[in-house]
């Protein structure tokens, strides 16, 4: 599904204890103007109750299950 560097993971470990909340990041898609779609990052307080979670390097990943389609690399 989605994997992160080791890098990243201490990135966003970083970042999620300098806010001082957050249980880990969403990645989704947002629909943008005329170029169609775009790939959006956000920390997660709570995940909803739908979405699909994963861990890597001990950070907790979240995608809604319709944004699913869009990170499955073939």
């Amino acid at each position: 599904m989605i994997t992160l560097t080791e890098i990243a993971a201490v990135k966003i470990k970083e970042q999620l204890e300098r806010r001082g909340k957050g249980v880990g990041i969403c990645v989704g898609v947002k629909t943008t103007g005329c170029s169609g779609l775009a790939y959006k990052l956000e920390y997660v307080d709570a995940p909803g109750s739908t979405d699909i979670s994963f861990v890597n390097h001990g950070v907790h990943g979240f995608v809604d299950p319709k944004d699913l389609p869009y990170h499955e690399i073939s």
